[in-house]
């Protein structure tokens, strides 16, 4: 096996993690990335408690389970986003507040370099995670919108983040962004120009997730190619595209998951629409070494059945670069 195969917990967070573990170890997984909700992973407990840092590995070695990163989605969407009620029910409390959006961006903004800290103590290397947007709202450009409109909502960003990845940086962690809709980067474009607005800020790269950027349009394979010095981390997610019946379109037409009338929605890996074999290619001509992680999400299939069938894809699909030539015997 080239890579770890892991497991994102975020959407097992109804599972303490107890009992997560041994089913993940059940169904093929290597290790787990640890989501910052749920009772997987506290930040504040981490920071505070040597004892609940300890137990963490402790039950994850218990079933032979690795953890290379963890994640804090719900609290980074926060920090850049126009808070409304609906941040109530993904932030934790002490973060939400009394709810005012300012307090809200401010304690969201404490909560993300304190992730930083407690992603070093618990000894992994990259946190991943959002970082909301304050010009999401503005994607379809009417009114019509400048680019000097847009501009400054890249600059909020850059003034939000950049005192954040400087705690990033004072714990050697890196923060990988899941480009993906709602956040300040969800395309290549997108996300050149956040790098710009950071002035390249090493710390700052991105968590690849190819379900995000096929049915938008975007070159996913491209997208590691253009960024291989950036992939900080990898998600394995699935998703098809152009296969409904045409009454809801690329955003979804207010439908949920699941409804047979949109144009696109998330399936279990090796049963959509993206090349992995292309993006292990890829990854290995970048010289990625990190985990590949899944990110189950399937509306009409059983989790456990489709985590498990997703492990042992990605394991029959991985594979490591070659370390000579092909071609090498011909050589005098």
């Amino acid at each position: 096996m080239a890579r770890p195969v892991t497991l994102f917990t975020g959407q097992w967070a109804d599972l303490p993690l107890s009992e997560l573990a041994p089913l993940a170890k059940e169904m093929g997984y290597d290790g787990l990335e640890l989501a910052c909700w749920g009772d997987h992973f506290n930040v504040q407990e981490a920071l505070k408690n040597d004892k609940y840092v300890k137990d963490k590995r402790k039950l994850l070695e218990k079933h032979g389970l690795e953890c290379h990163a963890i994640s804090n989605h719900l609290v980074g969407q926060a920090v850049c986003d126009l808070i409304d009620d609906r941040h109530k029910a993904i932030v934790p409390e002490h973060v939400w507040g009394d709810g005012k959006p300012a307090g809200v961006r401010s304690r969201a903004a404490e909560e993300m370099k304190d992730t930083a800290r407690a992603a070093a103590k618990f000894g992994v290397k990259v946190v991943n995670g959002f970082t909301g947007s304050s010009i999401w709202h503005s994607i379809y450009a009417f009114p019509p919108t400048s680019q000097d409109y847009w501009d400054k909502g890249f600059k909020d960003f850059a003034r939000r983040w950049k005192p954040i990845l400087e705690v990033f940086e004072e714990n050697d962690i890196n923060f990988a962004l899941e480009v993906h809709p709602t956040e300040i980067a969800f395309d290549i474009a997108s996300a050149e120009r956040a790098l710009v607005a950071l002035k390249g800020h090493k710390r700052f790269g991105f968590n690849y997730d190819p379900s995000h950027l096929g049915y938008q349009g975007v070159d996913y394979v491209g997208f590691i190619r253009k960024f291989a010095n950036r992939i900080y981390h990898v998600h394995m997610k699935d998703v098809w595209w152009g296969h409904g019946n045409g009454e809801a379109g690329v955003f979804g037409g207010h439908t949920n998951f699941g409804d047979a009338r949109r144009f696109w929605d998330f399936r279990s890996v090796g049963r959509g629409d993206i090349n992995f074999e292309e993006i292990i290619v890829a990854l290995n001509d970048i010289g990625y070494d990190g985990p590949l992680s899944i990110e189950w999400e399937d509306s009409r299939m059983d989790r456990v059945h489709g985590a498990t069938e997703s492990a042992a894809f990605t394991k029959r699909l991985d594979f490591k670069p070659s370390t000579v030539a092909f071609d090498a015997a011909f050589e005098s």
